[in-house]
């Protein structure tokens, strides 16, 4: 008798109209909250019409006006670091101009939110998890915003193609690769999710190191759990799914290591002391401090309200069910493939940058992402656990939404200040522009040129003047011989 109770209590709250849902309960109030990341989106795509050329664009712009797509390909293959699907990106908004400098931002950024909401979906559709319809859209536009705009250093992250290309861009490849693979279920579907794993590694073998390390760890710490987590019935295609994906991985970066260009920057950059002990333990003592400002940064607790909202609003059973075995596994793989994988990027990186691997936070985002998702995962495991033992669920609710609001409102505060320094530079830049090409027209082979720095971004002339580089790019850039560096203002003068 007292089974049947709410029962009879659903079929009552059904026949009368007044009963509604809460609006947290319907997709049109879950819409709502996602539209703050949105909001927050939408302003930094705005905001990229004041992006100027700088750093390494100096170089990759004149390199494609003057030679379009082969010569790119032959400077990234054959004299930079071999990155050929880097080229070909690079060549994809360079082509444009300063114009593809300021829509590669909003673009770039509308691509990595849709396959990031594309992912969240198929991971709750593969999970089988129950949700309103707007949940896995709150989910992917919190995870891309924190994902763009909760680095330390946004511009490079976001702004900057060069760095975006990259670092930014490579983990949401990733991602979007097991779309297909969780969404496979005839034999005809699995086929092609097999081809698109193997496209996307071996892209990302000749896209990014980095994440092809945090690919390669994930994957193999994928295969490592296989037994204990993924379901019988497709168990033996996601275990091919996981090998491919790391062979391809493996197959796009030889092809890299043993270009000209990778073997010319490994001479350059002095590689050979990437294994020594002295490099082997500065690059612990950095990934520690990279780990200690992540953990630090407070905006990531977005990602966990994200995820305590996503596993409070799941439908049915599932829902209440406490996390088993198998969550735990799951959550202890993505963290030692977390913290192996980033130990390894930062050794790779740090014969480059050296001690700068802790401030060059654009070498972060390989496994950045990861550490997202991460975050997301725990929070739904919280929320399933509250409610297995809880029954008025709303307060933490109501918290969480909270959270996931200010969190947004922080990274709308963070934008508006950097909106205000590009605004400065683009000002600056475009005078100086047309200053320089109105002398390059009049015959001048030199030209003076004033350092416009913002957020980082290398500008020639550095240490006093003693670094030049890319004033050599900046000359070919205007088509004169020499830049030299502009004298400074006297306040007469201002």
């Amino acid at each position: 008798m007292q089974a049947s109770e709410p029962a009879v209590q659903d079929r009552h709250t059904t026949s009368v109209p007044d009963k509604r849902k809460p609006w947290w309960r319907t997709p049109a109030g879950v819409g709502l909250l996602s539209l703050l990341p949105l909001a927050v989106f939408a302003f930094a795509a705005w905001n990229a019409r004041w992006v100027r050329p700088g750093g390494d664009d100096w170089c990759f712009l004149p390199v494609v006006r003057d030679g379009g797509l082969p010569a790119m390909v032959q400077k990234f293959y054959g004299h930079d670091n071999g990155r050929l699907v880097n080229a070909v990106l690079v060549w994809a908004y360079a082509r444009f101009g300063e114009a593809g400098q300021q829509w590669f931002a909003p673009v770039s950024g509308a691509l990595m939110l849709v396959l990031l909401w594309a992912f969240a979906a198929a991971v709750l559709s593969a999970a089988r998890l129950r949700v309103p319809r707007g949940v896995p859209l709150l989910v992917a536009s919190m995870v891309t915003a924190l994902f763009l705009f909760g680095s330390p250093n946004t511009y490079k992250t976001f702004y900057w193609p060069a760095a975006s290309v990259s670092h930014t861009l490579p983990p949401v490849f990733a991602c979007a690769a097991a779309v297909p693979v969780l969404r496979a279920t005839s034999r005809r579907g699995k086929y092609l999710a097999l081809l698109a794993v193997a496209v996307t590694g071996t892209s990302l073998g000749l896209l990014s190191e980095e994440t092809s390390v945090v690919v390669s760890a994930v994957l193999a710490s994928a295969l490592l759990i296989s037994s204990h987590v993924f379901p019988e019935a497709r168990r033996r295609f996601l275990r091919a799914c996981c090998a491919t994906g790391i062979a391809s991985t493996v197959l796009g970066t030889l092809i890299l290591y043993t270009s000209p260009g990778s073997l010319h920057r490994r001479e350059r950059k002095n590689a050979s002391t990437m294994l020594t002990p002295d490099s082997l333990l500065a690059s612990l003592h950095g990934f520690r401090e990279i780990l200690t400002t992540l953990l630090t940064t407070w905006q990531y607790l977005g990602a966990i309200a994200a995820g305590l909202l996503l596993g409070l609003l799941i439908r049915g059973p599932l829902g209440r069910r406490a996390p088993g075995k198998k969550d735990g596994l799951t959550a202890a793989a993505g963290g030692c493939a977390l913290l192996a994988a980033g130990y390894v990027c930062t050794v790779i990186t740090y014969p480059v940058f050296g001690a700068g691997v802790v401030s060059s936070t654009r070498l972060w985002n390989d496994y950045l992402l990861l550490y997202i998702l991460l975050l997301v995962y725990a929070g739904t495991l919280a929320a399933r656990t509250l409610r297995s033992r809880v029954r008025r669920t709303w307060p933490v609710l109501a918290t969480g939404s909270v959270v996931y609001a200010v969190v947004c409102v922080a990274l709308a505060a963070s934008l508006a200040g950097l909106e205000t320094h590009m605004i400065t530079r683009a000002h600056g830049w475009d005078h100086q522009n047309r200053v320089m090409r109105s002398q390059a027209a009049s015959g001048a082979q030199t030209l003076p040129y004033k350092r416009l720095p913002l957020s980082k971004m290398t500008e020639p002339f550095r240490h006093g003047g003693r670094a030049k580089w890319p004033a050599s790019c900046i000359a070919d850039y205007y088509k004169v011989q020499h830049i030299t560096q502009a004298p400074p203002r006297t306040s007469r003068q201002r």
